[in-house]
């Protein structure tokens, strides 16, 4: 069974420090999925700072459109999918049923043998945006955050670097594959 853990807030709030930060308890493989595409070289640096900050010990995966087909490859361990931004973007580009992927995800999360962490901005905090596109990008947005927390064990708001507790439940997750295996012998 799964644990997941939904990271939410604004730009560079401190999402994904704190999110890779969960990582470090965990002593087995150490999987990140990557939803940003190396378009341009501002993308490119970006990407390459990610990558420093996480340091050794990590797999990078890229999956800008099929998310969902990336995580079930994976069987077990610790899981960073960074971000849902940047893939609904993706997927609006490429004209993909956005809700229907959205669905998908949270259909697949509670069936994985992971400790997932998810990785999402919060967009809905400005003014309603002056075109249509970005409003419908606004919308989708946030339904798939609130779809996401919906099926999370534990969701947090980050706002200057401090993380603030939206959701959580008394299970705890495992910090191995073994851990979770063996506690589920004794239930």
């Amino acid at each position: 069974m799964s644990f997941v853990t939904f990271v939410l807030g604004g730009a560079r709030s401190g999402k994904s420090r704190y999110a890779e930060g969960l990582a470090a308890k965990h002593r087995g493989p150490k999987t990140y999925i990557a939803t940003a595409e190396a378009i341009d070289g501002e993308t490119q640096d970006r990407i390459a700072q990610h990558r420093r900050q996480r340091g050794a010990g990590w797999k990078t995966l890229e999956a800008p459109l099929d998310l969902v087909a990336m995580l079930t490859a994976l069987k077990s361990g610790f899981v960073l999918i960074d971000c849902i931004t940047v893939w609904i973007n993706n997927l609006m580009h490429h004209e993909r049923d956005v809700r229907a992927e959205i669905q998908k995800l949270c259909e697949t999360l509670p069936a994985m043998r992971a400790r997932i962490v998810i990785v999402s901005n919060e967009v809905g905090l400005g003014i309603v945006p002056d075109n249509a596109l970005a409003r419908a990008f606004r919308d989708e947005q946030g339904f798939a955050n609130q779809r996401i927390a919906e099926v999370a064990d534990e969701v947090f708001f980050l706002a200057a670097g401090v993380p603030m507790t939206l959701k959580k439940t008394r299970r705890k997750p495992a910090t191995t594959g073994r851990a979770a295996s063996s506690r589920g012998r004794r239930a």
